[in-house]
């Protein structure tokens, strides 16, 4: 439905966005994630033509959307801010668009009352916006982007103002309402977690360029470098030499997995992969520190050596005390190979 063709956007002679091509099919659900200043709003405004391309095409529905103004593109954009008008209550902000394309008064009343049910905030038609708590307005502005029934839903940092544990209640609500609806839904943010529970399909951004796309499982399962593997939160990342089944790495000889090529490469060893054993069978470390992640403890183990350390994730009733020393062992099936090469920092600190 939404095609991006050598989308390109510069600022002062720097590409912010850099020849982008991009599809997003009806009805999916798309989250363009990564850091800051990797051109994913950048990527948003130029779709919603709030950003005038430098070279390129947008597409919608196959309609090119060259010199289209943003009010008449047929999308809704929900921004991270909300931007409700606090001068006009609940009612008044859901039906803006409802009356900017002249619906009566009549169909806007049903629409609102539609919408409002929909989002959870059922009777609130006459509430001042200024009283609404922060997820409360989240949802009106939600509801304020759905009103007009937009093709295309762009969603920019939704949640990113919302506590941890309204984010994660909101997402999934957010989830089962757009698979409701069978909204089509592009949407930005910088958290992997958020973008991960709301996506059909992950796109890591980096230097105004796609690193990698994918379902949220396959990003997850195998990064496609080791920017990707960093950004996603992994760590244990280093260069290694493989020669048969076996690769030579700063923590000794581990399993190569099967489809690793001979010869000098970077492998991502997932923290469920490095399973501790007691200090006298396996690789010798010393545990440097350890954070509770809610459903695991997250242990920083320092290698004797100048070996990089390791993370490796334990439950909490097994997870060692700062300062003990363990050994460690490497599952086969936790270790996956990067590319681009050898890792730029064969021995990280």
């Amino acid at each position: 439905m939404l095609e991006l063709d050598g989308a390109t956007v510069r600022f002062g002679g720097r590409a912010v966005l850099d020849d982008v091509g991009l599809d997003v099919a009806e009805h999916e659900i798309v989250c363009v994630l990564g850091p800051s200043g990797s051109g994913k709003s950048t990527l948003l405004r130029a779709v919603a033509g709030l950003q005038h391309l430098d070279d390129g095409r947008v597409f919608l529905d196959g309609r090119d959307l060259d010199g289209v103004p943003a009010h008449k593109r047929g999308v809704g954009l929900m921004f991270q801010d909300h931007q409700l008008f606090p001068q006009r209550d609940v009612a008044g902000n859901v039906a803006f668009g409802l009356r900017m394309h002249g619906e009566s008064k009549g169909r806007q009343a049903v629409r609102v009352r539609e919408l409002l049910e929909l989002v959870g905030l059922p009777g609130a038609h006459g509430r001042a916006v200024a009283c609404l708590s922060g997820g409360e307005q989240q949802r009106v502005a939600l509801a304020r982007a759905l009103a007009p029934r937009p093709r295309l839903l762009m969603l920019d940092e939704p949640l990113g103002q919302l506590d941890r544990s309204l984010r994660e209640r909101l997402v999934v609500e957010l989830r089962e309402l757009f698979g409701e609806l069978g909204t089509t839904v592009l949407a930005v943010t910088h958290d992997q977690g958020e973008a991960f529970a709301l996506a059909d399909r992950v796109v890591v951004m980096r230097d105004g360029r796609i690193a990698q796309s994918g379902t949220p499982l396959e990003v997850w399962q195998r990064p496609a470098d080791e920017f990707v593997a960093r950004f996603l939160g992994f760590e244990n990342v280093a260069g290694a030499t493989v020669s048969g089944e076996a690769a030579d790495t700063p923590w000794g000889k581990l399993p190569a997995p099967s489809d690793a090529p001979q010869g000098e490469v970077t492998l991502l060893v997932r923290p469920a992969g490095v399973r501790l054993v007691p200090a006298e069978e396996g690789l010798r470390c010393t545990v440097a520190a350890r954070t509770f992640r809610g459903t695991h403890v997250a242990v920083q183990l320092q290698p004797e050596g100048a070996a990089p350390r390791l993370e490796a994730a334990c439950a909490l009733r097994e997870a060692p005390e700062t300062g003990e020393e363990v050994g460690v062992a490497f599952d086969a099936a936790e270790i996956v190979v990067l590319a681009g090469g050898r890792a730029a920092a064969w021995l990280r600190p």
